[in-house]
């Protein structure tokens, strides 16, 4: 019966991650709002941020166990999920697609397909080292310097729409969202880390490898509240909030936290081969992604859905054909 308590578990931190993932998307956007910062910085450093939690303390503490195939698992899966699956929901729950003129999206696009490929090309030795993690925390840092350097847009105001909602005023208020955003992100991590732990278990169960565990249950857990937020700010049309997100969340874990475990547990991996298919859908992933937000200026339901089908190729390819 174990199994059981632990899949009503699993289910109801599912919910609870999505009903802790739309009341923080209303805090980010009031203090967004208070701060007049645009929607693509507010993602990307705040919600990338709090997404890329969970990968930070499940990676640093696989590679800390000598279970590196679990860190270059969720990398790599979690990193090819927000390219294609969480990217295309997002344009699927769009009314018009996900509008992507902006010069800075178009940028970040690039620099977020170099920086998906990167470790993948640090780690064809099949070690990732202090000086390969300096190497992504320094990629981390220039990025991290042009969008700053990009005064103008970095200041201008949140777009706020002729609804109900109105720039904040009082600064009172603004500390409590601030207050609220801390321990909502305290509690999306423990969410977080009870879907990792429970997955780990059924496929632990199952005999399932610790590569695949990575890849597929790991990463796709990880990528759950980037799909809610994605999807909730689709809805709204939102499209700064949903881009910078996951061009965020990829960029913060395939340079910043990989970075961190690299200097702090530098390991060797014997079997990165199994890991092959998965890189190589990888790629694939970002490089698509990227000539469809810069060539169309548009994600459309029909790139979408090219998008959705490179992911559910992949896992036939990845659990039927490999096995």
């Amino acid at each position: 019966m174990a199994w059981f308590f632990i899949m009503l578990l699993f289910i109801l931190s599912c919910f609870l991650l999505s009903w802790l993932s739309s009341h923080l998307i209303h805090s980010l956007i009031q203090i967004a709002k208070y701060l007049r910062w645009r929607e693509f910085i507010i993602a990307f450093f705040v919600m990338a941020f709090a997404a890329s939690l969970p990968n930070l303390f499940v990676d640093l503490n696989a590679a800390l166990q000598h279970k590196p195939q679990i860190s270059v698992g969720d990398l790599v899966g979690g990193n090819l999920v927000d390219l294609t699956l969480v990217l295309a929901v997002a344009v699927f729950f769009s009314r018009k697609g996900l509008v992507t003129k902006s010069d800075m999206v178009q940028k970040s696009a690039l620099f977020t397909t170099l920086i998906a490929i990167l470790p993948l090309l640090l780690m064809l030795d099949g070690t990732l080292g202090r000086t390969d993690g300096l190497v992504l925390i320094v990629a981390f840092m220039i990025y991290t310097w042009w969008i700053f350097s990009e005064k103008e847009r970095f200041s201008k105001r949140y777009h706020t729409h002729s609804d109900a909602r109105e720039p904040i005023k009082s600064f009172t208020f603004f500390l409590w969202c601030l207050v609220k955003v801390v321990v909502l992100l305290a509690l999306l991590l423990a969410s977080s880390e009870f879907i990792i732990w429970s997955a780990a278990y059924f496929s632990s169960a199952l005999g399932i490898s610790l590569s695949l565990v990575g890849i597929l249950i790991v990463g796709l857990g990880n990528a759950f509240p980037e799909t809610y937020f994605s999807i909730v700010s689709a809805r709204k049309e939102e499209n700064w909030l949903v881009l910078g997100d996951l061009m965020g969340s990829v960029i913060v874990c395939a340079t910043l936290v990989l970075g961190i475990i690299a200097i702090l547990a530098p390991f060797h991996i014997n079997d990165l081969y199994l890991f092959s298919n998965a890189m190589i859908f990888l790629t694939a992933a970002a490089i698509f992604s990227s000539v469809f937000i810069i060539t169309g200026k548009k994600l459309t339901k029909k790139e979408g859905l090219g998008l959705l089908l490179i992911y559910i190729v992949f896992l036939i390819v990845e659990v039927f054909v490999k096995k």
